[in-house]
Formats: C-alpha cells, structure tokens, sequence
C-alpha cells in the first residue's frame, strides 16, 4: 500500500513563491512513487489544491475531506522556504500530532534560521566564520562601532530569511542606516558581517540510504556584486557543478559541510554555503529546507553525483 504523503509548500515570507515551485517539482517526482499531495500552507489560508480546487485543511489533526473521503498523512515533505517551514513551527505542530516530516526537527530547524543564533553555536565547536555584529530592531545605529568590529565593505542581513531578500553590500559607513532598514522589511534582527574576499560555494549534505554524504560542490560566480535574489533566480550568475577546486580543497569544503551537519544534528537535504578565504573554506549559513526547483542548486549537485530526483526525493521520505 503506497504512504499517503502532503507536500508543505508556501510559507509566510518573501520566498513563498520559490517554495510552492519546489514543493510542485517534488509533487511531480513522487506522484507515481506515493499517494501525494500538494498541502498550501500560506499565511491566509491552508489547503490541498486536488483536481483544480482547494480542499481546506483541518488543523486539529492535518487532515483534509476530499469529496466526502477524510485523508490523513504518513509524513509530510517539507519544502516550505522559510516561516514556518525552514524555523521549526510546523516541525513542532507536526511533532505535537505524531505526523513525521522530511526536514530538521523543530529546535534544529529554529538554530539554523537564526544566522546569529547558529554561527555562535557553530564558533564554539572551531568553525571558521566572519566577524560580525548584531542589530536588534529599536537599538541605536552605530556605524563607527560596526565598522570598528567588521570593517568595510561589510555585508548587511536579516537575520531570520532565506533566498537573499533583506541583504545589502555596504561600502561606506553613510550607506549603513539605510542597509539596517531594508533588512529590517524582512526581519526585526539583523546580523552584519565581515565581508570575506574569496570564491563563494555551495554544497549539499544529505542522509542517503543511511549515510550522511556531502554532494558535489558548486561554486556560485555572481554578474552581480554579491549572490543576491536576481543572481539565484534570474540567471544573473553562473552555477558550476562540480566546481573546479583540488581535490585537496573539496576534501576540505565536504568535510567541513559534514561537520556541520552532524554538529547541528540535521536531518534530510541541507545546503551550506562557504567562501573559501585565506585558504580555508569559512561558513556563511545552513539551508534546513533548500530550494527543490528544476533550477535550484541541490538538484544540480545530486544529478552530478548520479542520483535522480526521483530517487533523492524517495530516499527523503524513507529515511525520515
């Protein structure tokens, strides 16, 4: 008997629109393999879409009434790119209803969309990052002391959103006030980062029949100064996979992604991202739930590393 399977898709962020195309290429792999379905969960409402139309989704217990029939789920694939997805709301919701799901468990999930929170756990255990600073909505903006920790240029964030939105490459220290408020439109923290000199790669790590494996490397060379929204998603940067690095280099990357990986205690696909400066590859950020679109990067690497999304994806719902 096939598990019945909700694909998560949506959220209530900037990255909605990314994740309803991730979780649609998922839906279209899985729908030979599994009993699936597409579960919207959007901010003004949460629904099946099945036969061109919705079907209301009844929170209590994540059931839905299709044509008179109650459908419950086995597992939910979680594909939703940030709140409440990627920061461990709907892992907790899940976990409170003994529903299992693809992606990190809720605490996991939480630490590592919170920039802040995971590199200070992450530089306990040696791992390299950039400087930085923490901004919290209503501080008093500062320039000289956040030039005095991270120097220029620097990298403006915030702190809790995902595919670029919120970031702003500052030059100068007039240009701060007004990075710290575009960052803000996205979260009501920011983090401001060194900016590191040095080639920008991207790599997956996933547990695949039992083993947790880094995939091939992709090294992310942007038109624009730095991997923004319209660099990822608009064609406006090359994506090279596997990157061309030593071995002695990749070696470095994947180990270190690994580390990672299981320092975090992550679980099913995740994508880390690394600047290799000074000689060394130095952590930017986790992606708990990474982009799953025809042109996202994880898909790029397993198709490298001879694996079809097919088969990634059964892989995911049977190891969770």
């Amino acid at each position: 008997m096939k598990k019945t399977v909700a694909i998560a898709m949506g959220g209530y962020t900037s990255e909605c629109d990314v994740s309803l195309q991730s979780g649609k290429n998922v839906y279209d792999q899985l729908k030979d393999v599994y009993e699936v379905y597409q579960a919207h969960i959007l901010k003004e409402d949460w629904y099946v879409w099945f036969d061109d139309q919705k079907y209301p989704i009844n929170k209590s217990d994540f059931s839905v009434l299709i044509k008179g029939k109650k459908v419950t789920f086995d597992l939910v694939f979680n594909t939703i790119h940030g709140t409440p997805g990627e920061d461990g709301l709907i892992q907790g919701y899940l976990k409170n209803l003994n529903i299992k799901q693809t992606a990190a468990d809720y605490y996991h999930a939480a630490l590592t969309y919170n920039k802040r929170d995971c590199i200070s756990v992450l530089k306990a255990y040696g791992i390299p990052t950039a400087n930085n600073y923490f901004y919290n909505q209503g501080d008093n903006i500062d320039p000289d002391a956040i030039v005095d920790a991270v120097g220029l240029p620097c990298f403006v964030k915030a702190n809790r959103a995902g595919s670029s939105f919120g970031i702003t490459k500052v030059k100068a220290k007039n240009e701060i006030p007004q990075a710290i408020a575009h960052a803000l439109k996205e979260d009501d923290e920011v983090i401001i980062e060194s900016f590191l000199e040095g080639r920008e790669f991207s790599v997956g790590v996933i547990n695949y029949q039992g083993e947790v494996r880094a995939l091939p490397i992709t090294e992310i060379i942007s038109e624009n100064e730095f991997f923004d929204f319209e660099a990822k998603y608009y064609g406006k940067s090359k994506e090279i996979t596997p990157a061309e690095l030593t071995s002695e280099e990749t070696q470095s990357i994947q180990e270190l992604a690994v580390k990672i990986f299981k320092t975090l205690k992550m679980k099913g696909l995740t994508r880390s991202e690394f600047i290799f400066h000074n000689g060394k590859p130095h952590f930017l950020e986790i992606n708990a739930c990474p982009g799953l679109t025809k042109a996202s990067i994880l898909p790029q690497q397993a198709k490298a590393a001879g694996i079809s999304l097919k088969d990634l994806f059964s892989n995911t719902i049977e190891m969770a």
